[in-house]
């Protein structure tokens, strides 16, 4: 069955979530982009355009309802699921089993499908992950293999031992020579990201559907001599607060450590960016001359595309010269956001 518009607004008017995701409402008169189920009044049919994407709605200049939030759900974490993932984080010696799942509700299939879609790995190896970040932590703090082994839920040290050296890539007793990127999967309301954090700081947050995100990861991880594994961070809880403040319009700059390895080069960008004015942007010809370097446009440009540490080193706040909105690995649609979202924010202050 072809989708029309007819079909699509009748769709609206009914409040029907079995056509969510497929299409967006995007109405003329007032700017804003619904999810179908929307409870908004319904504006009439020559008002609206049926989009396929959140991105294309953005991309188009509409704005999320604040009603049905179409952006809260792009690629979000079950809720169901959530509350696992958050078990685990508080105590990664637990083991979800299929009936376990079964208990909570949750058939054990989707969590599984889900888990392999969205973390590029089964959830038992999930699971392992976070045991093993786990121990890692209590041998470099000084406590026994064998304790730490029992400690966290192996029945063996033979057990123990080999399921270590697979994630780690060497033994338990070697463990205190290894470095370690803890990783972990959070909520945006532009979708979730990856964020790697070592003691020092984060190291790594980006879009989970940044095209570069392998590379990335495995960048990182060489400059560091660390192996990257799911787990918890003590960096982890201050930017997923400092980000909801950012996204709600009330912070303008972050206080969580960074950690960012590279050239002096790099880093003298990384720096520079950081020091944009928030609801500000600058042309890559006006970063260059800023850092002394007027010659040095493309290396600049070059040096902003390999920041690993979106929102927090702003590249979204670099233009092209003639005012349009350039090359952004989260996706053109996100930096208009962004842009968006912090010149709103100024606005709103500047009227108080």
């Amino acid at each position: 069955m072809e989708l029309t518009d007819e079909i699509m607004y009748k769709a609206i008017v009914e409040k029907d979530t079995s056509f969510e995701g497929v299409f967006f409402t995007a109405v003329k008169t007032t700017g804003i982009f619904c999810r179908p189920p929307c409870t908004a009044r319904k504006p009439k049919l020559v008002n609206v355009e049926f989009l396929k994407t959140s991105e294309e709605c953005i991309l188009k200049g509409y704005r999320a309802c604040k009603i049905c939030n179409p952006l809260k759900t792009l690629n979000h974490t079950p809720i169901e699921f959530q509350k696992i993932i958050n078990e685990l984080s508080e105590n990664p010696t637990l083991k979800f089993k299929d009936h376990d799942l079964k208990q909570k509700g949750i058939e054990p299939s989707q969590i599984r499908r889900w888990f392999l879609k969205n973390h590029g790995i089964t959830f038992q190896a999930y699971q392992r992950m976070f045991r093993i970040n786990s121990a890692f932590k209590k041998i470099q703090n000084g406590e026994s293999v064998t304790h730490t082994a029992f400690d966290i839920g192996f029945e063996s040290l033979s057990g123990f031992g080999d399921t270590f050296k697979n994630i780690v890539g060497v033994s338990p007793k070697q463990g205190k020579q290894q470095n370690i990127i803890d990783l972990k999967r959070i909520e945006t309301p532009l979708g979730p990201m990856l964020v790697c954090a070592t003691n020092q700081g984060i190291c790594l947050l980006e879009f989970t559907d940044r095209k570069m995100l392998e590379t990335e990861l495995k960048s990182i991880a060489k400059l560091l001599n660390a192996i990257i594994i799911q787990g918890n961070n003590k960096h982890f809880d201050t930017l997923e607060i400092e980000l909801q403040e950012y996204f709600n319009g009330r912070r303008k700059e972050f206080s969580v450590p960074l950690h960012t390895p590279g050239t002096n080069f790099q880093n003298k960008i990384w720096t520079a960016l950081q020091l944009i004015p928030y609801g500000q942007t600058k042309a890559y010809k006006e970063q260059a001359i800023a850092i002394g370097s007027p010659e040095s446009v493309r290396a600049v440009a070059n040096a902003n595309g390999m920041n690993r540490i979106s929102i927090i080193i702003p590249c979204h706040r670099v233009i092209g010269s003639n005012g349009q909105l350039t090359g952004y690995g989260g996706g053109l649609w996100r930096k208009r956001y962004l842009l968006e979202l912090e010149e709103k924010t100024v606005g709103k202050m500047e009227l108080v």
